[in-house]
């Protein structure tokens, strides 16, 4: 009987009787035949499409041997780093070394190098001199040009360039690495495959190039000029368009980098075939001894029912790859699979997640994003929900209640993402109250990532009171159907605009609504960000305006445990960051404060101080505190009503500029 899984050996091709593969795709995750890893769809996407596919997963990079397991393929070798930039498996945001890998079999660190897809590209010429190279996924398509790369602390050139591949295919990729696939077949050579939308090749001049098109800064210039880089940014983002986006090109040296425009996303029934394709839905057994690969659990239980997110957050990549335009699969295909996943021998009635990047975005964001693409200069939720933007979670909720009724099913959660200010738009409190009592497992992860106004514009999250109106909501709704459940929110510290300051009142924030976070995570500059531009450059690259952005560890360390000001390990920073800032009025025995002062008895304290504070109502007198406003001792020694009266009120006068 043939293997389900596609070859990773000879004798798997000689089963087939395949005397030679079509394509070999060599990837830096272990070999997952499920449609949550990219390997695995790209793979099944060209088996669909006639082609002979083998896999080789986590070759040793130190011989040529892995390389040439399985032949060379008749046209062409694929590249893709893994799920996962292959620097942000390997390192935390402080530089070091991660413990596991969870895509390697048993956790294993070190089954991949660094910088993944160049080094794989590299044996692959040395083993076969003129091998066309195509490479793709998350690594090679966030870094397609030149491009901050925070682990070097410099720019480096694309990665097309510098892995000397054929091609570049970026975002999702199954139409485009489909009609490259046929053009091969039909005997085109790779650097005349140069029609294809979704791909990026290098000219030798600008005379090759027949598109119209836009030309961003050198890498001379955006490795010189941060302005430059910014700007190159800018027009990166602008034209990150299916629709209204044109081509792009940048020099690199003699010769050109160019970018064709982004390929229009898959529809409803294209999506539907993807994710029918026969999948092993699980990991090669090839691994079971060496136990496993921990990242199927994540996602075994769970179902991919969206992609792409019109929510914009500046740090995240999902614009940049997937793109804001809004896909998901019918009822009738989430539906067939949940059944499928009900008969698995290990399944307990529980479907873990039904999702996607935002979970509660089944639709394109308005009509015109269908027919003419995202605004250019506009964001859909970003300061405030647009007007034009359809605000419906109908068929989402008619999608859970057909999945929770199915036989075998228990309980259906989810856990990805859902954007609470898309719930708030919502005239309809119908999705709210049924996801309350029938889809949170207990505790509700949401993700406000902070609570500043000049932070959350520069992330380009909702501000103002829309978290807190959330909260108070669920819990609400918990009570009324009798449940005790609680909310997670995803925080983030050091992020570009930033300062000790914002920190500190995010700390009091957690103070008030008494909710210590377990995980705090830093800012993280991954390729192709607004967030990371800003980091690199200082400056909000969509309105050139200079940003404050936290680089001293020492600052960034401060900024972290103030989140988390109630550990004892935190002690001395979050003193040392109350001090430089000027807010000595957090330290004391008060209920406001964050720390007590070390050594002291609160009789003796306030003795010690009672002089000084009948001299001045503190320091938010004649100084602006963390908020910004100008507040006295007295006010901030209110109840936390009060405070959260004030911090709503404030929000509701502040008028920011729309990007």
């Amino acid at each position: 009987m043939t293997n389900k899984f596609l070859p990773v050996c000879k004798q798997d091709m000689i089963d087939r009787g395949w005397e030679q593969l079509d394509f070999v795709l060599v990837t830096g995750d272990a070999y997952v035949d499920h449609h949550s890893f990219g390997t695995a769809i790209i793979s099944r996407v060209l088996e669909n499409a006639g082609f002979k596919v083998g896999i080789i997963a986590q070759p040793n990079w130190k011989t040529t041997e892995d390389f040439m397991k399985l032949g060379e393929p008749r046209l062409g070798f694929l590249v893709n780093s893994g799920n996962m930039d292959s620097m942000v498996n390997h390192y935390s945001v402080s530089k070091k070394h991660r413990d596991k890998d969870m895509y390697s079999p048993g956790a294993k660190m070190g089954l991949r190098p660094d910088r993944s897809v160049i080094v794989y590209c590299n044996k692959i010429r040395e083993a076969y001199k003129d091998a066309k190279i195509i490479i793709g996924g998350i690594e090679a398509s966030l870094r397609r040009f030149a491009h901050y790369d925070y682990w070097s602390d410099r720019v480096r050139k694309s990665m097309l360039v510098d892995s000397q591949a054929d091609l570049l295919v970026y975002g999702m990729s199954e139409r485009q690495i489909v009609e490259v696939a046929n053009a091969l077949n039909d005997g085109f050579e790779p650097k005349y495959i140069r029609h294809v939308n979704g791909t990026c090749y290098i000219s030798d001049s600008k005379d090759e190039i027949y598109d119209d098109y836009i030309e961003i800064p050198s890498f001379k210039e955006v490795s010189s000029s941060k302005e430059a880089y910014a700007k190159a940014f800018k027009v990166q983002y602008d034209e990150q368009d299916p629709y209204r986006g044109k081509a792009i090109i940048q020099r690199h040296g003699d010769k050109y980098l160019v970018q064709n425009k982004p390929e229009r996303p898959l529809n409803r029934e294209e999506l539907d075939v993807v994710y029918a394709l026969p999948y092993a839905k699980d990991y090669h057994p090839m691994y079971k001894a060496m136990g496993g690969i921990p990242a199927i659990e994540e996602v075994k239980f769970g179902i991919v029912s969206s992609r792409g997110c019109f929510g914009s957050c500046s740090f995240c990549a999902i614009t940049f790859h997937q793109g804001r335009a809004v896909q998901s699969r019918s009822h009738k295909s989430i539906l067939e699979e949940a059944k499928y996943i009900t008969e698995l021998e290990d399944f307990k009635g529980y479907i873990h997640d039904v999702g996607g990047p935002t979970a509660n975005f089944r639709d394109a964001a308005c009509k015109k994003q269908v027919t003419k693409g995202a605004c250019k200069n506009k964001q859909c939720l970003h300061p405030e929900p647009c007007k034009n933007l359809k605000v419906d979670h109908t068929d989402f909720l008619e999608l859970l209640r057909k999945v929770r009724s199915l036989p075998k099913v228990k309980k259906v959660f989810v856990r990805s993402g859902i954007r609470y200010d898309y719930v708030m738009a919502d005239k309809s409190d119908k999705f709210f109250k049924e996801l309350v009592e029938h889809h949170v497992s207990g505790q509700l992860k949401v993700a406000p990532e902070h609570i500043a106004e000049e932070v959350l514009d520069h992330m380009q999250k909702p501000a103002g009171n829309t978290y807190d109106k959330f909260r108070e909501k669920f819990f609400r709704l918990s009570e009324k159907v009798g449940k005790k459940q609680y909310i997670i929110p995803y925080l983030m510290s050091s992020h570009p605009g930033s300062t000790l300051n914002s920190a500190i009142e995010l700390a009091e924030y957690l103070r008030d609504t008494k909710y210590q976070p377990e995980q705090v995570q830093d800012f993280y500059p991954t390729p192709g960000t607004l967030s990371t531009t800003m980091f690199y450059t200082g400056l909000d690259p969509l309105t050139m305006k200079p940003v404050y952005v936290p680089k001293s560890k020492h600052e960034k360390a401060m900024q972290r445990a103030l989140l988390q000001y109630r550990a004892p390990r935190n002690y001395d920073l979050v003193q040392a960051a109350l001090v430089e800032a000027g807010r000595e009025d957090l330290i004391g025995f008060g209920p406001r404060c964050l720390i007590k002062p070390r050594g002291e008895h609160p009789r003796s304290y306030n003795n010690k101080n009672k002089n000084s504070s009948q001299k001045s109502s503190g320091r938010g007198s004649k100084k602006e505190d963390s908020r910004g406003t100008r507040k006295s001792k007295n006010s901030r020694d209110n109840n936390f009503k009060n405070d959260k009266n004030d911090r709503n009120n404030r929000s509701n006068k502040v008028k920011r500029k729309k990007r």
